[in-house]
């Protein structure tokens, strides 16, 4: 294998979407995508405006350590991570970002609140759309798509 061979392999595992030719399968990825980043932002906001009282209620409540350290790395995941996912840029990272907030704030509802349903439900179900980015990608609409097409256009041949 090539240095040329590699390089467009590994432009391919991070960029290239697991895609579909149907077009309405990739406006509709599209929209999930952008409103499960957007609706996400609004979390990573409120973790700034009381961090000590996030790290103390949440990140310490379940013993995590350095809860301030892991206030700010779960509100700039949040903020950034989403931003990125939304514009569909390291899509795969991003998603797996999220994946760990959402991970983290399933086990405190369960350890804190027990099972009650609204918030568990909340948290699960962006945990599992942000699994399913990081398993597909951003898909046709996606700068990772741009990014791809530009530097190895033939990688997944």
């Amino acid at each position: 294998m090539t240095t040329s061979q590699t390089n467009n392999s590994l432009l391919a595992a991070i960029f290239q979407s697991n895609s579909s030719d149907n077009i309405l399968f990739q406006i509709v990825w599209l929209v999930v995508r952008i409103l499960a980043s957007v609706l996400m932002i609004h979390n990573g906001i409120d973790k700034l405006e009381d961090v000590p009282g996030f790290a103390e209620n949440v990140v310490a409540a379940i013993g995590l350590p350095f809860p301030i350290l892991l206030t700010y790395c779960a509100a700039y995941a949040e903020i950034v991570g989403s931003g990125l996912l939304a514009l569909g840029l390291f899509t795969r990272l991003s998603a797996l970002s999220l994946v760990f907030t959402m991970l983290v704030a399933i086990y405190f509802h369960t350890q804190i609140d027990g099972f009650i349903i609204a918030p568990l439900e909340t948290a699960s179900l962006y945990c599992l759309s942000y699994l399913l980015f990081f398993v597909n990608g951003g898909g046709l609409f996606s700068v990772d798509t741009i990014i791809k097409k530009m530097f190895a256009p033939n990688a997944d041949q």
